[in-house]
């Protein structure tokens, strides 16, 4: 098993309990969590790949995934801004995949 299907794997486990499910989109949904495993090897932790981390792990506590933004983007969305996370009615197609605007403040892209 790969390094990116065990996380799959594990972060499963942990999420779905708590009603936040993968996209289906199998091939997106490895991309993020391979680009996740990047950005922990490289500032070691894993922040948001769809968001730009300073390497201040403190700074970017709000990105560290599950990002601070993904519960209010499921709540409203379906969906976290990435697309890893979604609802189970955004899988099944009973609500619309609507774009997903950027929660964090300008303020804290850079320290």
């Amino acid at each position: 098993m790969s390094e990116t299907d065990d996380l799959y794997e594990r972060l499963k486990k942990l999420q779905e309990p708590k009603g936040y499910y993968f996209s289906a989109d199998r091939e997106r949904t490895i991309e993020l969590l391979a680009a996740l495993l990047v950005n922990k090897r490289r500032y070691g932790y894993m922040a948001c790949p769809c968001r730009l981390a300073s390497g201040d792990r403190e700074w970017d506590r709000d990105i560290a995934c599950p990002c601070s933004y993904r519960e209010p983007d499921v709540k409203e969305y379906g969906s976290c801004y990435c697309n890893l996370y979604v609802s189970a009615a955004w899988n099944d197609g009973t609500i619309p995949h609507r774009y997903v605007p950027e929660r964090r403040p300008p303020g804290k892209t850079r320290p």
